[in-house]
């Protein structure tokens, strides 16, 4: 994947997605003593970056496949994306979903013309009804961020940042199954001007972290944190990726998450779910370390239950 691909990409996706706002804070700036450009992710089209990928997939399968439709397991915004992304192509969708996953997400599945196949909170069982589906309906499955067409999308969002802002010394980018930092890696690699790229990861879900430590891929044996959306692992097609371009990734407990989403809540005025407050959050933990810099941070999404805020 390399430079021509991710413009191609860029150039392709246009016409379905949002050219997203970057938004600034003074107050957030004198707070973590940098000066940070928010991508927000969270305004684009189903309201997380996933439509990127999602719609650069399809758009890349057989007049065949899209016949026959797509198929994903996803805990939210990705079964949004997909099912937002077919419905605009014209291409049926069927999405496993955790039956413990966000009602408002489900709902809006469902509003998007998405089929959900309900299954058991494991990656095992969404993987399972996901191949029983393929099988059914010869549909292609299409993964969530272990998809090289997927993270070519998903980098068009820091792309588009670094085309604005493109003296940025570091990207902050949450991580859950690796599709959006591995993007944003080799949209830093490409667009951006030694510009290193940072993961924020939640203590309870850590598997990043310890795949960069170790070198393989590794897994979480729970998967309890309130940053929903970053609940999956890294894949073999997005790991090399991360492995080679990222910096580092810096763990966050649940507490720091809330505490950064409030943050962007109240001094932002936007509305962000968990996993998009994990990236300020793992900035604000070790922000003595980039004092003065001048910061990216990815604003991944904003579908999130109105019943359920942390600090309501």
């Amino acid at each position: 994947m390399d430079k021509n691909s991710l413009i191609e990409c860029h150039r392709r996706i246009a016409p379905f997605i949002h050219l997203t706002p970057v938004l600034t804070s003074t107050l957030i700036n004198d707070m973590v003593g940098t000066t940070i450009f928010f991508k927000c992710e969270n305004f684009q089209k189903m309201g997380a970056f996933k439509m990127r990928g999602a719609v650069n997939a399809i758009m890349q399968l057989t007049e065949q496949q899209r016949i026959k439709g797509v198929v994903t397991h996803s805990s939210g915004n990705f079964a949004q994306a997909l099912s937002l992304a077919a419905q605009s192509l014209g291409v049926n969708a069927y999405i496993v979903m955790p039956f413990n996953a966000p009602q408002v997400k489900k709902d809006a599945v469902r509003g998007y013309n998405g089929i959900i196949s309900e299954c058991e909170p494991n990656l095992a069982a969404r993987e399972s009804m996901a191949h029983q589906i393929v099988e059914e309906k010869g549909a292609t499955f299409i993964h969530p961020s272990n998809d090289n067409d997927v993270i070519l999308g998903q980098g068009t969002a820091c792309k588009e940042l670094l085309e604005i802002y493109p003296d940025l010394d570091c990207v902050f980018s949450p991580v859950g199954g690796g599709g959006l930092i591995a993007g944003t890696a080799l949209a830093a690699k490409y667009f951006g001007n030694d510009c290193k790229v940072i993961g924020g990861e939640p203590f309870e879900v850590d598997d990043a972290y310890r795949s960069l430590q170790s070198g393989v891929i590794e897994t979480n044996a729970t998967a309890n944190t309130i940053a929903d959306g970053l609940k999956t692992q890294l894949g073999d097609k997005n790991f090399p990726i991360i492995r080679q371009n990222v910096e580092r990734i810096i763990r966050v407990t649940e507490q720091e998450i809330i505490q950064a989403m409030q943050i962007l809540w109240e001094r932002l005025k936007i509305v962000c779910e968990p996993s998009s407050a994990v990236a300020l959050a793992a900035l604000i933990k070790e922000k003595e370390h980039f004092s003065g810099q001048k910061i990216g941070v990815i604003i991944s999404g904003g579908n999130v239950d109105l019943a359920k805020l942390p600090f309501r």
